[in-house]
């Protein structure tokens, strides 16, 4: 009799186990492991060039936020890239977007570079004033046959 209900007990551990372990790995996957409030913002680019969902956003080097959802602006073709910011980070209304990368061929993100606005940006406002993605093959093709505009030394 004392067999079955020690079966039930190391059952119910090994399940509580494993549920803990599928919510840390889906927490850590998510990149939020510490339950921090999160506010989001939009950035509208020309081209979104590589950035993905889960990217990271940093400002001076810190990361304060991941990029969440990634769509098309049907009224004029751009990407809208939605920033998941930490609610303590406040920034101006004149904050500049970047797409870059990390190293030569490393992940993209986003770089914001904060203005000197008194206002800040309020949850669910959009960054316009933004830089695109450098695209390294369309600059290599340009110069690799001949299309970079040269200016005339007159």
């Amino acid at each position: 009799m004392k067999q079955p209900k020690l079966e039930l007990v190391v059952g119910i551990f090994v399940l509580a186990g494993l549920i803990a372990v599928a919510y840390l790995a889906l927490k850590i996957g998510a990149g939020s492991l510490v339950g921090s409030e999160t506010y989001s913002v939009r950035a509208r680019f020309t081209n979104s060039g590589g950035l993905t969902s889960g990217s990271n956003v940093l400002v001076a080097g810190v990361p304060i936020g991941r990029v969440g959802a990634i769509t098309l602006n049907p009224a004029d073709f751009s990407a809208l890239v939605e920033l998941k910011l930490e609610k303590v980070v406040k920034l101006p209304t004149d904050t500049i977007a970047s797409i870059k990368t990390s190293g030569l061929i490393g992940d993209k993100y986003v770089g914001l570079s904060p203005g000197s606005d008194t206002a800040f940006l309020a949850p669910g406002a959009t960054i316009t004033d933004t830089e695109a993605a450098l695209d390294i093959e369309s600059l290599i093709s340009r110069f690799a046959f001949g299309n970079v505009e040269k200016k005339d030394s007159k």
